[in-house]
């Protein structure tokens, strides 16, 4: 049981902008992200457009994953590949793309969810049913915390 959502997501900051936001591994990360806890976030390691860290939240009894982070700033993508996790098997990932618009920036997710555990399977049918509205309001909050460089 593979799950695939598609959502977008409309801001007024810029590309830029919201590629710093995506791809900031630092301490306030989980500042940002509403889906990500200081107790669930570890940056393993980086260089120059790419991160490996694990993330994860104490919602949902503690579901985790460790993901590869690659970006390309001209083409305006970002890609967040599973690469171990306690839900989520090899294979699931996030996708973004950022797109000029108006003075801000479409940001367009596709997210990839292949359930690894019994823990993944529940989370997976709350995905089918929830998952658009869900992701893309934790996206919107997640947007209104970045700030402009």
């Amino acid at each position: 049981m593979s799950n695939t959502i598609h959502f977008h997501l409309e801001t007024k900051l810029s590309p830029a902008v919201v590629l710093a936001g995506l791809t900031d591994f630092g301490p306030h990360r989980a500042e940002v992200w509403p889906n990500v806890d200081s107790a669930h976030f570890q940056l393993h390691s980086e260089g120059p457009g790419w991160a490996e860290v694990t993330e994860g939240s104490s919602i949902a009894g503690g579901a985790w994953e460790r993901e590869r982070y690659t970006w390309d700033a001209s083409a305006g993508t970002v890609r967040a590949e599973t690469i171990g996790s306690n839900t989520w098997a090899t294979g699931s990932r996030w996708d973004y793309k950022l797109v000029s618009s108006g003075g801000g920036t479409r940001i367009e997710v596709t997210v990839v969810r292949n359930p690894l555990s019994l823990k993944g399977r529940l989370i997976a049918v709350g995905l089918a049913a929830f998952g658009p509205a869900m992701l893309r309001a934790q996206m919107k909050q997640a947007v209104a915390r970045m700030s402009p460089q």
